[in-house]
């Protein structure tokens, strides 16, 4: 319970030291995976709205195992079953189709609950294609091969469009394409009226990836962070430094990543703002020496200086 009570005082905290003035928590976001690659528990990231009692799961690479442990830990108060939190989920929003983003949803369907798979057309085409498809699993969704269960359906987002509604979360989604060495991949930015929450895939730095992309949708957040209306930003920080271009992957290292927020720094162009926003990092891959990874990436992120990183930690309650 202490760890609930420090998330939810971490950011008017935080907002105090940097002299602006704090407000009340817009979002409660439970991350049920942050490693990303072969070490579970993978990306997946439990998001509402304050107050409300059904929300989304951003990708879903872990899931039932997870929750059970969110559970245990206090995470869902409410909630007395796994079911019960699976249920009180409305939508997936999966940001790539990599099974260390999906493999929680494809393996917890057939205990699952009607919802919607809320990605960009490609991603969800790739679900349908290769996962339920009754070769790998049986169809649960509502297209691809026959006989189609529909216990899912497919929503694709137009990728910058109009803000998608959420049924049952009083929350609406946009989505924005990543580039991701080749595949695509996807930001979603959360709003609950006029607030906003950012979650990303998996991505590349624009300079590695030859893309536009992270600048085009800094752009289209800055004016948000501007305001104090965007309450955090998920993004990752695959591996520590160094790591040679070639061999990212379409992944961003510490000091990729403070490039890129410079690069949203000078968009914003308020710097009180910019440094009471809370970075949280996540999808940090195991280490292939005796090292952690978590721990030189934590350093790197320290040692880059003036941005406000938190390093997600499994099963703990962040208020935002």
């Amino acid at each position: 319970m202490r760890y609930r009570a420090y998330a939810r005082a971490l950011l008017p905290a935080l907002l105090l030291l940097t002299g602006a003035a704090p407000s009340a928590p817009a979002f409660d976001l439970v991350p049920l995976g942050v490693n990303g690659g072969v070490e579970e528990p993978t990306s997946a990231y439990h998001i509402t709205a304050r107050g409300a009692r059904s929300g989304v799961m951003c990708d879903a690479g872990t899931l039932a195992a997870s929750i059970d442990q969110a559970r245990r830990r206090g995470r869902y108060p409410r909630a007395a079953s796994r079911q019960e939190v699976m249920t009180s989920i409305s939508a997936y929003l999966i940001t790539h189709a990599h099974l260390d983003h999906v493999a929680g949803l494809v393996l917890a369907s057939p205990d699952d609950t009607k919802k919607d798979i809320m990605a960009l057309a490609p991603v969800n085409q790739a679900i349908a294609d290769h996962y339920f498809n009754w070769s790998a699993w049986p169809n649960m969704g509502d297209r691809g091969a026959s006989p189609r269960l529909a216990l899912y359906h497919y929503r694709d987002l137009e990728p910058g469009g109009p803000p998608t509604a959420i049924a049952g979360t009083g929350m609406s989604v946009t989505a924005y394409r990543l580039s991701h060495a080749g595949s695509p991949s996807t930001a979603f930015l959360l709003q609950n009226g006029s607030e906003a929450l950012l979650c990303l895939g998996d991505t590349g730095p624009d300079a590695v990836e030859g893309s536009t992309r992270l600048n085009e949708l800094w752009r289209a957040v800055a004016p948000l962070a501007r305001q104090g209306r965007l309450r955090g930003i998920v993004i990752e920080a695959s591996y520590p430094d160094p790591v040679p271009d070639a061999r990212l992957y379409g992944h961003l290292t510490p000091s990729w990543l403070g490039k890129e927020l410079q690069t949203l720094r000078g968009m914003v162009g308020d710097d009180t703002r910019m440094k009471a926003l809370p970075i949280l990092v996540t999808h940090i891959k195991p280490s292939r020496t005796s090292r952690s990874s978590r721990v030189d990436v934590s350093r790197q992120l320290k040692d880059l200086g003036f941005f406000n990183f938190i390093v997600l930690r499994q099963g703990r309650a962040y208020a935002l």
